[in-house]
């Protein structure tokens, strides 16, 4: 990075901030109607951002759900193209009363910013758009051709960015793309995502009779969905966290003794781990691995809420008529999503007791990946990172899914770049998430420092 672009970001860091600010004050919750507005909000602040840091074509694509923001600047005849992928949306702020300020009034403390969105992904996308502006304002050109396709449903399984994506490849043609929607493994150490898990994201509908009845009337001869969908959950994983669905661990790839070996060398501390980040009296999960293997390279099940029957205060003695559970499951490379669904809802439909109907419902689903970090890009990348931080960049998985990047590689054939600047501790879908703010200037000069690296290795 040029010394011009150094002074350009330290001389505009308050703008930079204060702008970043105004776009996390906008409530972009994706899941909630009420809501929509603010959708629209977003995606024409981002759409504003991108004319104003200078990228020569920008436009807002409608689609059935939420508008894309698409960018391009094509300066750079010879050059790869870059796509940054990044999403505007946020998940709800729910429980507000845990918040320490309001979710969308950020507030600064202790180097950090907090505000739903902060560092999911609003920050990190702003990373990216302000990267643009520095090498625009002070260079007036780019050193590789940058695409930018910014979305506003990640947070809700991103349907309409996943056909956007596989109806326009010629648009979105590229070499690599960008996605900062990840994490350092630990403050001030640069760090490359190679690996996501998938996800199969589901709700079992259990209906018995055709109306709520009294429990004393009833109870004894009424099925009762709720506790139906109990019995259910409770034999789709042991004691010992094994999933007993058949079939389940067939094609699960394990590690290479060579990335089993990088992890042991990462700074974890269990203790640590249990304390700042779960919070609980223990650990759980399969014996035999390693935290980090549970957490990168195993699959799982788990429950996310229940719905049915009677939730306000004091007492309704009913048998509810319908009841509903989110199930969700992990996967790792190489287990299919449509073969895992397929053998959940086998499975399902042998454990549902009499008297009840259950019905299965796939609400989202995305494929686990894993990428070579023998990749030319993926090295220039962690170029790009070691001589911003000063430090050798490590490599690790996540277990977390962002399925547009197995999209990106299905429809588009280009590696992805899973470059983030998040925490461990930033909260992500919690109260009081924040992003680092020494990061976010960090990372605009790791994303131009990683075009320069693109550049350079394509005319060596």
């Amino acid at each position: 990075m040029s010394s011009r672009a150094e002074q350009y970001i330290e001389s505009n860091r308050e703008r930079f901030l204060e702008e970043l600010k105004a776009f996390l004050r906008i409530p972009s919750v994706s899941t909630l109607p009420e809501h929509k507005q603010d959708i629209e909000r977003a995606s024409a602040f981002v759409a504003g951002k991108l004319r104003d840091a200078g990228m020569q074509k920008v436009e807002r694509f409608q689609t059935a759900g939420h508008p894309l923001v698409y960018g391009e600047w094509m300066g750079a005849p010879g050059k790869p193209t870059v796509l940054c992928y990044g999403h505007y949306d946020v998940q709800p702020p729910d429980p507000l009363d845990e918040w320490i300020t309001p979710p969308f009034e950020p507030a600064v403390r202790d180097e950090n910013i907090y505000a739903r969105g902060a560092s999911d992904d609003k920050g990190q996308v702003y990373i990216h758009i302000k990267a643009v502006e520095t090498l625009l304002k002070t260079a007036g050109k780019l050193p590789v051709n940058v695409k930018f396709l910014i979305e506003g449903e990640e947070e809700v399984g991103g349907a309409a960015v996943d056909t956007f994506v596989r109806q326009n490849p010629e648009l979105l043609k590229c070499e690599v793309a960008l996605v900062s929607d990840t994490e350092l493994f630990a403050p001030g150490l640069p760090t490359l995502c190679v690996g996501l898990r998938g996800l199969v994201y589901t709700e079992l509908v259990a209906q018995g009779a055709a109306q709520d009845l009294h429990s004393g009337m009833y109870g004894g001869a009424a099925p009762n969905p709720l506790m139906g969908l109990i019995r259910i959950i409770s034999q789709l994983v042991s004691p010992e966290h094994r999933v007993l669905i058949p079939g389940f661990y067939d094609e699960v790839q394990t590690p290479s003794p060579e990335e089993m070996a990088s992890w042991k060398r990462l700074p974890f501390d269990e203790k640590e781990f249990l304390n700042k980040e779960v919070g609980s009296e223990r650990l759980t999960g399969e014996s035999g691995y390693s935290v980090l293997e549970r957490l990168w390279a195993r699959p799982t099940l788990e429950v996310h809420g229940f719905v049915g029957g009677f939730q306000g205060e004091g007492a309704k003695t009913v048998i509810p008529a319908k009841a509903a559970v989110k199930v969700s499951m992990r996967l790792v490379p190489n287990q299919d999503p449509e073969k895992i669904m397929a053998a959940y809802r086998q499975q399902v439909e042998r454990l549902t007791p009499p008297g009840l109907r259950v019905t299965v419902n796939l609400l989202s689903a995305a494929e686990p990946i894993v990428m070579s970090t023998s990749h030319p890009h993926i090295q220039a990348a962690a170029r790009a990172l070691t001589a911003t931080f000063g430090r050798e960049t490590v490599y690790i998985r996540a277990g977390g899914s962002i399925p547009i990047v197995a999209r990106f590689q299905d429809s588009l054939h280009v590696p992805v770049v899973l470059m983030g600047f998040g925490l461990p501790d930033d909260r992500l879908h919690s109260p009081n998430e924040k992003f680092h703010i020494p990061n976010f200037f960090l990372g605009i000069r790791a994303v131009t420092k990683f075009w320069e690296e693109m550049a350079d290795g394509q005319s060596n």
